[in-house]
């Protein structure tokens, strides 16, 4: 048989054997949504059972717990309260995206129907349900749903504003998330109630109810603008989440700086007061210090000014200024025999009698 008779066969092969491995990878593609199986459908208030998952991201943080009011098809209707918070348990996932971990039976605060409620606490917001009867709670059929328009987010989000001279000192960081929804039912949505919740580091958010006022038609969207409020002083990195009808629709990161002006007022506080203090106590101490009776009066301070000379008398004519007393003789330096004669010649002279 020649190589172009061998052509389609070769071509056959080669189309077999990429089935095979598309059909291989089927499976594997699957396991990439988060899943949860019980080790038992029922169990008792005060027993417990083993929650097993995969399909997570590796090396995530996930809370479990049992809630009721739920259902695996449409989620924790009424939101984390109608769920057993105080004994829920906390899992991280290995390396593959797997965890296994045993969790208390507790009645939820709501009746049943029930489930086991798993969702990411940190990074990207992700969630999974089990079904679970709890034996001798109460049961009560979900609310029916109030419209038949749902919400989904269509482009990404986006805060939009900046910190000022006042968030610096100290004020509350603000924001406005900025998000953009589209109606995938088949009922407007009126003035609906989205819940903003911020988290800091591994803590669970915070939820607020914010209503948009507005109206969204069966296949329209809309632009969703919400304000973001921290406490005043936060600072460090913070997740700001954006949810609707029990779902998470969105996540976005949010780095709040030190509010750097606090501690420069401290540290000039620390440095003023001290300063300050002392100043005062020594003005105080100057002030209550004894003066002693015999202290010479302080020189009197250089204006700059000539100092005037003392007024001498004018000198009149046929005056006679009187001469400089003769020096003594023992006493005038380097005094040689000559001028000690002449000295006691002069001394012993009456100045009155002529020559």
């Amino acid at each position: 048989m020649s190589c172009v008779a061998r052509l389609p066969y070769l071509l056959l092969s080669v189309l077999l054997v990429f089935v095979m491995v598309l059909a291989a990878a089927g499976p594997v593609g699957a396991v990439d949504r988060p899943r949860v199986e019980l080790s038992k459908a029922q169990a008792g208030a005060g027993g417990s059972v083993t929650v097993s998952g995969s399909g997570w991201r590796a090396r995530a943080l996930l809370t479990l717990l049992v809630c009721g009011q739920a259902e695996p098809d449409r989620g924790v209707t009424g939101g984390t309260n109608s769920c057993a918070n105080a004994d829920g348990r906390a899992v991280t996932t290995d390396a593959e995206g797997r965890f296994r971990r045993a969790l208390p039976v507790v009645e939820p605060p709501v009746p049943c129907p029930c489930v086991v409620h798993v969702e990411t606490v940190t990074g990207a917001g992700a969630e999974a349900d089990a079904a679970l009867q709890v034996a001798g709670h109460t049961v009560e059929p979900l609310p029916a749903e109030r419209s038949g328009g749902r919400l989904s987010l269509l482009a990404d989000t986006r805060l939009r504003g900046s910190g000022g001279l006042l968030t610096w000192f100290g004020s509350p960081p603000a924001r406005t998330l900025e998000v953009t929804v589209g109606n995938v039912g088949t009922s407007p949505v009126k003035n609906p109630v989205f819940q903003v919740g911020t988290a800091h580091g591994v803590f669970a958010p915070q939820w607020q109810d914010q209503r948009w006022r507005g109206t969204i038609r069966p296949g329209g969207e809309a632009r969703v603008e919400l304000p973001v409020e921290l406490a005043a002083g936060a600072h460090g990195d913070y997740t700001v989440s954006l949810k609707y009808g029990g779902k998470v629709l969105a996540e976005h990161p949010w780095g709040v700086g030190r509010p750097w002006g606090v501690t420069l007022f401290w540290v000039l506080v620390l440095l003023v007061v001290p300063a300050a203090v002392f100043r005062a106590g020594l003005a105080v101490v100057d002030h209550l210090r004894p003066r002693q009776p015999g202290h010479a009066a302080r020189p009197a301070r250089r204006t700059g000014l000539p100092v005037p000379l003392p007024h001498l008398p004018r000198k009149r004519a046929g005056t006679r200024t009187p001469s400089a007393a003769p020096a003594l003789p023992w006493v005038t330096p380097d005094a040689g025999p000559e001028d000690e004669e002449r000295s006691s010649a002069s001394y012993g002279k009456d100045p009155t009698t002529r020559a």
